[in-house]
């Protein structure tokens, strides 16, 4: 890594007056990151390996959105969890649970570069991301670049709280605290949470067995 960039947790790294050469000079490098952002000279690295706590939760959630394609089968979803999106020149990022709704989807072709770029696809319609020791930069730095994007709906996940924070776009391009999901609809945060908080005690799957057996008879 040839840039000047802060330490702030073990392997992660951040700038706040980087260009967008500086992160393509990352991304193209001989580093090995993990995770990678970008957006009004914010530079995010980690180079961290992802944990146990992460990989547990990231897994549950992705498994939530199958439980409820499960019982929505007349809905198209796609999901990209933690591929690389571009807006080149303004944004980049890969969050951890990326969601399309409908048919109108990215899909790659030979010969493309191996990421998402937002000025020839459209928009996900739900990111997310999972908060194991990134949680202020979540709800700060990644809130702010995926709402500048306008990306519809974004949820983080709090590992150690076992909560969700939830957040639909308003009119005026702001994140707003949400109630309930407005992609996956009929899906209450509170539910989500209390599929969180299995994890206590039980497995991943076991949890999204739960949530299934709940949302049942919502959906009959």
């Amino acid at each position: 890594m040839t840039l000047s960039l802060d330490k702030t947790e073990s392997l992660s790294f951040q700038r706040r007056d980087a260009t967008w050469q500086d992160y393509v000079a990352i991304r193209d490098g001989e580093d090995d990151w993990r995770k990678i952002a970008f957006h009004a000279g914010w530079l995010w690295i980690d180079m961290g390996t992802e944990g146990p706590n992460h990989a547990s939760f990231s897994d549950l959630m992705t498994a939530i959105f199958f439980v409820w394609a499960f019982l929505h089968p007349e809905e198209v979803l796609q999901s990209y969890g933690r591929c690389l999106f571009e807006l080149p020149d303004t944004h980049a990022c890969a969050p951890d649970l990326v969601l399309y709704k409908g048919e109108d989807f990215p899909r790659w072709q030979p010969g493309e570069p191996r990421r998402i770029e937002l000025n020839r696809h459209r928009l996900p319609d739900l990111v997310g991301e999972i908060a194991d020791t990134t949680l202020n930069i979540d709800l700060d730095e990644q809130k702010r670049l995926y709402a500048s994007l306008g990306i519809a709906e974004y949820w983080v996940i709090d590992v150690k709280g076992r909560q969700i924070f939830a957040f639909g776009l308003s009119e005026d391009g702001v994140y707003e605290a949400i109630q309930s999901s407005q992609v996956l609809t009929g899906l209450p945060t509170d539910l989500v949470e209390q599929t969180l908080e299995r994890l206590a005690v039980e497995t991943n799957t076991a949890a999204a067995n739960w949530l299934m057996q709940q949302l049942l008879p919502m959906n009959q």
